[in-house]
């Protein structure tokens, strides 16, 4: 078997994969026609919750991220701005490509060295130089997004406190800035920096929404928009939705502590093949060496490779709650 067929079954296998996850990720028509009868059920009742929900989708909708576009390299580049900007790192462009392409030939030089396969070694190269920062990235942004919504209740608080004591908004906002630590100390002082430069505070804080891309942020930021347009008490407002995002944050809690086991068998399942082919590999070189020189071995565990990444990615979307 010579290079071209392996290419060529290789991107039937890819193409395959792709099919498959485009099947299982794709739109749904059961939802597309939940959709379309809540629409009509918004727009003709005379109800007046339903109103107000409709009015609160209608405003989540308008303020969701613009920043990735469907297609493009400029969008997919903002994209990546994106997601580094919410790392808190100060990470920039060009030293996460650096990265990746000094690891993808790190990787790939010495699996060759060790292997002697070409086409291994470009593989595993482009896998790991691609995967292993893009996993870097998502570990911050988690981890900064996680310390973000912990202390964001507190920082509502202190602006109810703010304006029950007679503060306007933009100084409650300036008090928050100060005395909160961390990832949200940090947002709401870029807030009003670019509310001294001219900017409206509904812009200022949906350009930290669309960064942040947090639902907890997003709910405050409508909060604000609508009793700015409809008026109202803003700080019993505000002490409601600290009081949800409370209560919300301990649902997550709940739910993850319910899964722990769900998930613990996940990860075990998903991570045993590639386990015992270390330790065999490990402990006898030559029983596993032909599925790196055997060209239709190294074919068979590449196919075999991605129906356990399938695997893998079904049990993960199996184990994972969102609220």
């Amino acid at each position: 078997m010579d290079f071209l067929q392996i290419f060529f079954l290789m991107t039937g296998l890819f193409a395959a994969i792709g099919l498959v996850y485009a099947s299982a990720t794709g739109p749904s028509s059961r939802k597309q026609v939940q959709k379309r009868l809540s629409g009509v059920r918004y727009r003709h009742s005379e109800s007046t919750d339903a109103k107000v929900e409709s009015q609160m989708k209608k405003a989540m909708a308008a303020r969701k991220p613009k920043v990735a576009k469907a297609a493009g390299s400029g969008s997919r580049t903002e994209a990546l701005i994106l997601r580094l900007q919410r790392t808190g790192m100060g990470w920039s462009v060009s030293q996460y490509l650096y990265a990746s392409i000094g690891l993808a030939v790190l990787v790939g030089l010495i699996l060759f060295l060790q292997t002697g396969v070409p086409l291994l070694s470009l593989i595993g190269g482009l896998l790991i130089g691609a995967g292993l920062p893009h996993m870097v990235v998502g570990f911050f942004i988690k981890r900064r997004t996680t310390q973000f919504v912990a202390k964001f209740p507190d920082a509502i608080d202190l602006l109810v406190r703010g304006l029950r004591s007679g503060l306007p908004v933009t100084e409650t906002l300036a008090v928050v800035a100060q005395e909160i630590p961390g990832p949200v100390g940090i947002e709401f002082k870029g807030i009003i920096e670019r509310i001294k430069i001219g900017r409206t505070m509904e812009e200022s804080m949906q350009v930290s929404a669309d960064r942040l891309n947090i639902a907890e942020f997003n709910f405050f930021t409508i909060t604000l928009a609508i009793q700015r347009e409809t008026g109202g008490n803003l700080a019993e407002t505000l002490s409601n939705l600290s009081d949800v995002l409370r209560k919300r944050s301990q649902m997550k809690l709940k739910i993850k502590a319910m899964s722990s086991e769900s998930k613990a068998s996940a990860y075990i399942v998903g991570a045993l093949p590639f386990l015992v082919f270390g330790m065999i590999f490990w402990i006898n070189p030559d029983y596993i060496g032909a599925f790196f020189e055997d060209e239709r071995l190294i074919v068979i565990g590449l196919g075999g490779l991605g129906w356990m990444g399938i695997g893998v990615f079904i049990m993960a979307k199996m184990v994972s709650f969102e609220i």
